[in-house]
């Protein structure tokens, strides 16, 4: 069983300008962001070699525009993995945003905002050669 863990703390504030306010947050910086990611592979059996993953991703509040006239909310989003390994060989189907969480990914201005990656499915096959 593999575990990582990760948490930023992330203070991005305007320190000095003629147009933006200083001490406004900068767009797109969440002060919080943690994840975790767990996986696990089975060692013995007839099942040798399988493996699950999960993660869960927590992005917080965050400024759309340096003038912070709006915010977008925090999210969490999880993701999950499926995986074969045998020898060189390598099978591995990948699910992002496993609930279809609806979340703001980014901006740039009020007319150019992003919305975060639906649920998506990714399938790799490799062999070592």
């Amino acid at each position: 069983m593999n575990i990582a863990a990760g948490y930023a703390f992330i203070d991005a504030r305007i320190d000095q300008d003629r147009v933006f306010p200083v001490g406004n947050q900068l767009n797109n910086a969440p002060q919080h962001t943690v994840g975790l990611w767990t996986s696990y592979e089975i060692q013995s059996s007839t099942f040798k070699g399988l493996g699950f993953g999960l993660g869960l991703f927590y992005v917080g509040e965050r400024q759309g525009d340096l003038a912070n006239s709006y915010s977008f909310p925090s999210y969490v989003r999880t993701d999950a993995s499926i995986f074969y390994k045998r020898d060189r060989f390598r099978a591995a189907l990948g699910v992002k945003n496993l609930f279809d969480v609806e979340y703001f990914d980014s901006s740039y201005g009020r007319n150019r905002v992003f919305y975060g990656e639906p649920l998506t499915l990714q399938g790799t096959i490799s062999l070592e050669l």
